[in-house]
């Protein structure tokens, strides 16, 4: 069988550079900027008991966002056009609320360690690391980990890390920056009521996008390429997510798009059996209610103790 991997998708699209398929995260991602835009016209419209419910959409569909079509569209973005590619990274900045090209920095850097464990110096490779802020070699706590990490962001180290690439990147990076802080002030200056609203769930938000991440690997191997992410196989979850789910998979072969997820496993899952890749039954945001998270053995507690 010929190596998914190696497989570069096709299409006759002049407008998608790799698949057709993802006119659906495209659509889903416009709506989601026409939705955030729609809160803010909402608020004074509506009934105040309204308004909380639609932030913790707002929240989880950052999260979303985050781990789903924005994810995907830093391996393999969605247009044959720079332009078309560019105006999507500007628009995705202004939607979740942080810069696309800082987050493909960091995702990148996160790739390059894949959840590494401190060295003698307590360093990692992987600005995000579970393993980064624990104790003895352990993963922190997740409680720590979703809420503190929003924090512990340092744009300017990322800032370095894209002038040291690529100078014209880093301009853009933080034009994005610019613009979605803009977009912010600009939205309280109009009503400033609302701003204060929005930015307890926008923060709550990106906490969400760290507990997702944080069971996409609590329990995973760092020391075993083909195991360093944890998979959740849950069919609405990925449907919803765009396959999102295929952790451990995205993590063996990064550049493989997520309408392909189902067919890398189906090739690689033997090997997966085999170096003992965890999976889990719920979505990674709920992983705290796997029912074999006790068996990991790990000192972490789960986030429910």
């Amino acid at each position: 069988m010929r190596d998914i991997a190696a497989q570069r998708l096709q299409t006759s699209s002049h407008l998608f550079g790799h698949s057709r398929w993802d006119t659906i995260p495209v659509m889903a991602d416009i709506l989601h900027c026409a939705y955030c835009f729609g809160m803010f016209l909402l608020f004074p419209r509506v009934p105040l008991w309204v308004m909380p419910a639609l932030g913790l959409i707002y929240s989880v569909s950052i999260s979303w966002n985050i781990n789903g079509a924005s994810h995907n569209f830093i391996h393999n973005p969605y247009f044959r056009s720079p332009l078309f590619n560019r105006l999507f990274s500007i628009m995705e900045s202004i939607t979740i609320g942080f810069s696309q090209i800082f987050y493909e920095c960091i995702h990148m850097q996160h790739h390059r360690g894949n959840a590494d464990r401190p060295d003698e110096h307590g360093n990692t490779i992987d600005w995000i690391s579970i393993y980064k802020h624990g104790d003895d070699t352990e993963a922190e706590h997740p409680l720590k980990y979703t809420f503190l990490s929003f924090f512990r962001e340092d744009p300017t180290t990322v800032l370095r890390a894209l002038k040291q690439k690529d100078p014209r990147e880093a301009f853009w990076g933080v034009t994005e920056l610019v613009l979605f802080v803009s977009t912010f002030v600009t939205l309280g200056i109009a009503n400033w009521h609302y701003i204060i609203f929005l930015l307890g769930f926008w923060y709550l938000g990106h906490c969400l996008s760290y507990l997702n991440g944080y069971y996409r690997h609590y329990g995973g191997n760092p020391d075993e390429p083909i195991a360093w992410g944890v998979s959740s196989y849950d069919r609405l979850y990925n449907w919803i997510w765009f396959y999102n789910g295929y952790h451990a998979e995205h993590h063996s072969r990064p550049k493989v798009h997520w309408a392909r997820m189902q067919a890398l496993h189906d090739q690689i899952s033997e090997q997966q059996r085999a170096a003992g890749v965890r999976v889990i039954k719920p979505p990674h945001a709920l992983g705290f209610l796997d029912p074999n998270l006790q068996s990991i053995g790990a000192r972490t507690a789960p986030i429910s103790g």
